[in-house]
């Protein structure tokens, strides 16, 4: 029988393997030895044995809403990265329609969001809510979330470790939500899905084969209201998206994203 610092070495290989699949969590639970599939990394507790099982649930059997309570219980009060120990209140997880055919993708929370627990909801936010009215649709029925869902400091970007640890979540959201178009809004958001080191100019325009969806770039709602003359571009980008979709074109009179904030 391996020693407690065989078993040890054995867990902490097995972690190590699972966190580069991009499970982090695990939830202690009884097995017999005859159970097939047992995982075999095990820890001593005591008298009996206990082995760490990943807590990636099924969630392909499970109602989009179900899975995604699931997901952000499986976040928890998430320690993976620093953000924890940089001021962040509570994890921004996401929010809106669970079967949405559009899910927009930001970078990560700002301080408004860290307040209220939502993604997009300050200024930025509100031109978001614009460009989406633009387009004929309500924010209730796409989905929103972020590449993290953490507040950086000072809302400063995101660094790749943290995106490496925090974007998992969001794969299994996007695989839950299943949206038939990604809209990546910004550089950090489009660089992490796309897996590209590209200027925004190169990446905006065209339509990607992302998993099993498709993605698009724009720009992202706060660079807008630093520069709005590129708004222009943006609902370039959105109509590009809608005719994807088969979606009508507003009249003339309707078009924008933010004229009439």
């Amino acid at each position: 029988m391996p020693s407690n610092s065989e078993l040890q070495q054995q867990l902490a290989e097995r972690v190590r393997f699972y966190r580069e699949l991009g499970i982090y969590d695990f939830y202690r639970r009884e097995v017999s030895p005859q159970s097939e599939g047992a995982v075999e990394a095990s820890i001593p507790a005591g008298p009996e044995v206990v082995r760490a099982t990943p807590s990636f649930r099924d969630e392909g059997q499970m109602t989009p809403e179900q899975a995604l309570r699931a997901i952000r219980e499986d976040i928890g009060d998430c320690t993976r990265c620093v953000l924890h120990k940089q001021g962040r209140k509570q994890i921004v997880f996401g929010v809106g329609n669970p079967r949405a055919d559009i899910m927009f993708i930001g970078e990560a929370p700002g301080a408004d969001e860290d307040v209220q627990g939502e993604p997009f909801v300050g200024r930025a936010g509100q031109l978001l809510n614009n460009m989406i009215s633009a387009m004929g649709i309500r924010r209730e029925d796409v989905y929103i979330a972020n590449i993290i869902k953490c507040r950086p400091p000072g809302n400063r970007t995101p660094e790749r470790e943290e995106c490496d640890t925090c974007s998992p979540f969001l794969m299994r959201q996007i695989e839950v939500v299943k949206p038939k178009i990604i809209v990546a809004l910004g550089a950090v958001a489009a660089k992490t899905l796309l897996g590209v080191n590209d200027a925004m100019v190169n990446l905006r325009g065209h339509i990607y084969d992302f998993k099993n969806t498709k993605l698009a770039v724009t720009y992202h709602p706060a660079y807008l209201l630093r520069d709005p003359r590129q708004k222009k571009e943006t609902w370039k980008d959105l109509q590009m998206v809608m005719k994807y979709l088969g979606m009508p074109l507003p009249k003339q009179k309707e078009q924008g994203t933010g004229e009439r904030e």
